[in-house]
């Protein structure tokens, strides 16, 4: 598997929601680094299990829409001479 990578925006966007997370909701305020590496470990030991949910959430969805492609994309066989009768008989 591929290790999961944070864009350098993304990774102070996350570090300074995990500081106001602190401050907020824990009344104990994390600097830069301590949050840092928070990041680190959440990434490294709990990001694998929502990345393979979300791999496992597309392989469910894909496999749906495949094994319903023929009532999805379904086209009737030799349509000509029904719609061609029934023209006819609207005349």
């Amino acid at each position: 598997m591929t290790q999961l990578e944070l864009t350098k925006p993304q990774r102070t966007a996350a570090i300074a929601s995990l500081q106001r997370y602190f401050e907020e909701e824990l009344s104990e305020p994390i600097g830069d680094l301590k949050a840092g590496l928070l990041l680190n470990y959440i990434v490294e030991e709990i990001g694998p299990v929502i990345y393979n949910q979300a791999i496992a959430d597309a392989q469910a969805r894909l496999s749906a829409r495949v094994s319903d492609l023929n009532g999805e994309l379904f086209a009737d066989e030799f349509q000509y001479w029904p719609r061609a009768d029934a023209r006819r008989r609207k005349r």
